[in-house]
């Protein structure tokens, strides 16, 4: 991935207002996930008559500490956006618990979920679908603040002049509408929307997937100085191995609503122990050949259909290593190495 210089950061917006507490994460993880599972029913004919289940999650473990980006990478298809968007509870999760700063919120009706929407925000994939096309820019990254009561008049039109320093943009831009932005500069605003409420920790969606490669650059190192600068944690999703090995501390690999290895990025990158992680890692492009990572053959064939999951390992109908055992068993998440966890029969 190019280096591309990030974007100044402004200074800090000073509390203003009587917001909402949010909560704190006085001991373990800012976010845990057990059991996630997010099933869509499949229904025909009148009645509506539900026939089958699209597995889009099912069953994940996941923890992020505080300050520290996990990435979650897998090919499209895998769930790694429900996911994101079932932690976050805009899609109410099937089974599991998450954990918030101590605190699980599956059980909490949706009136009692706003501290929580301080501690997680989301930056959306699409910066062309995500903002309100009848709205500007600085009333896009002011409603949070609204919302929350954090800042009134004059004082959140000063948090939001700073916010937009803080991205990049120019206060002057505030009364432009979406429309009038480039696609780096409209996920800029979502990022601003983002920051708006302090959170701990923000889910970003593919991020930059939708976005030039030179102005990826910027949006990621923005990324980085904002957590540098603010302590803010990241749940980074992406298909892109590449931008993941910039940003990340740990990685999880998610295939077929699973995650099938999850250790450091250093550890990943360097020692693959599952297959699928093999062939992803064999799959990113590299400007010389004989630097190639040599971990195997780039996975082949389609992800199978949630719909109807293979038995046994997920991965097997696509895996050149599969035996018959992994046809019938599936595979336990395991620590293969210390700090290095896996779901293969062969490794």
């Amino acid at each position: 991935m190019s280096t591309a210089q990030g974007a100044q950061s402004g200074v800090r917006p000073q509390p203003a207002g009587q917001p909402l507490a949010a909560p704190q994460a006085e001991t373990g993880p800012l976010l845990a996930v057990r059991g996630l599972k997010k099933y869509f029913p499949v229904r025909e004919g009148i009645f509506g008559r539900v026939t089958g289940q699209v597995r889009a999650v099912d069953g994940i473990d996941l923890t992020v500490a505080a300050g520290e980006t996990l990435g979650l990478v897998g090919e499209s298809g895998c769930g790694k956006s429900t996911a994101g968007k079932t932690i976050l509870r805009l899609l109410e999760p099937t089974a599991g618990t998450v954990t918030v700063a101590g605190r699980d919120i599956t059980p909490l009706p949706r009136r009692d979920l706003l501290p929580y929407r301080r501690t997680l925000q989301i930056i959306f994939q699409d910066p062309y679908g995500s903002l309100n096309p009848r709205m500007t820019a600085g009333a896009i990254v002011a409603e949070p603040l609204a919302i929350h009561r954090l800042a009134h008049g004059q004082a959140r039109r000063e948090r939001v002049a700073d916010l937009f320093r803080r991205v990049g943009l120019s206060p002057d831009q505030m009364g432009k509408y979406p429309h009038e932005f480039s696609g780096g500069q409209r996920q800029r605003i979502g990022i601003a929307r983002a920051l708006a409420v302090e959170p701990q920790l923000i889910i970003a969606d593919e991020p930059v997937s939708a976005l030039d490669v030179s102005i990826q650059a910027q949006v990621i190192n923005l990324l980085m100085d904002l957590q540098a600068e603010l302590g803010i944690a990241f749940l980074f999703i992406s298909h892109d191995l590449a931008v993941v090995e910039h940003i990340s501390h740990r990685v999880a690999v998610m295939y077929l609503g699973r995650i099938v290895e999850h250790t450091t990025r250093e550890q990943l990158f360097a020692r693959p122990l599952h297959p699928y992680t093999e062939a992803l890692l064999e799959a990113v492009p590299v400007p010389d050949p004989a630097l190639a990572r040599g971990h195997g053959a780039p996975v082949s064939g389609d992800v199978p259909s949630p719909l109807a999951p293979p038995p046994g390992c997920p991965f097997h109908p696509r895996c050149p290593l599969a035996e018959p055992q992994c046809r019938e068993l599936v595979p336990p998440l395991e620590e293969k190495a210390p700090g290095h966890w896996a779901a293969c029969h062969l490794r």
